[in-house]
């Protein structure tokens, strides 16, 4: 199974590079994934002629399937009604004979902050009963502080509380973005991985756009960045695993 993830696009954003879109989306249906997962951030204000831009951006896409989550841009503006209005639910979840995924809505409106809050701990029930899959967490902001990213105001406020839930209910992979770094990190069995911004200039020093591939056979995991650079892509391994399913 094959999976892409990318992050932060800012379709509507003045940074947006749209000669970067294109590279994005040409090599990504080139590619045709199972799955297309965007972790948020894909307006930069969260208004509706900015999730105009969004759809007809994300509608050049032509994948099998997609899973979004919005990001705390996209909820600005009472823009979460226009999300689930445009995208559909703000916490999808997709199955099939191999993965589990949840997604997860962080966002929280006209703050940058991130929260998941209790009443929507209960959606880990679902993944709890999930046995001999993939089990995946999909959410824009990160769970743990990012390396070289500033101050972490921006981290889960109840990211303490969601990480228990994570690992107690046997989470493979949790995906995120927002901090326009992509990193890596490990937490006893589970890789909490975030995805760099795909299409902005607002990037961190010297990093590059980029977003991320897994390909997913049985219970190996291996994930590629793909960046850009000089105007064309380039792809390295990042990630080669054996999971607990």
């Amino acid at each position: 199974m094959k999976i892409i993830q990318v992050s932060d696009l800012h379709v509507s954003g003045s940074y947006f590079v749209p000669e970067w879109g294109d590279l994005v989306v040409d090599r990504i249906n080139s590619i045709n994934p199972d799955l297309l997962i965007i972790s948020g951030d894909i307006t930069d204000d969260g208004h509706m002629y900015e999730y105009e831009k969004a759809v007809e951006f994300v509608n050049r896409f032509k994948v099998k399937n997609r899973f979004m989550v919005p990001g705390n841009h996209d909820a600005r503006n009472e823009g979460y009604k226009l999300f689930e209005e445009q995208f559909g639910e703000r916490f999808p979840i997709f199955e099939n004979d191999q993965i589990f995924i949840q997604g997860f809505d962080s966002s929280a409106p006209d703050t940058d902050e991130g929260h998941i809050g209790r009443e929507n701990y209960k959606l880990f029930s679902a993944v709890k009963k999930t046995t001999g899959k993939l089990k995946m967490i999909v959410v824009h902001h990160h769970v743990i502080p990012i390396p070289g990213t500033g101050r972490e105001e921006n981290v889960l406020s109840d990211s303490g509380d969601f990480l228990g839930l994570i690992i107690e209910s046997g989470i493979n992979l949790v995906l995120s973005g927002h901090r326009h770094l992509p990193w890596i990190w490990r937490l006893e069995d589970t890789y909490c991985i975030t995805a760099g911004a795909a299409t902005t200039w607002r990037l961190k020093a010297h990093s590059n756009a980029s977003f991320n591939i897994f390909d997913i056979a049985g219970d190996r995991v291996r994930m590629n960045q793909v960046y850009i650079i000089d105007k064309k892509l380039e792809e390295k391994t990042k990630l080669d695993i054996k999971i607990r399913l």
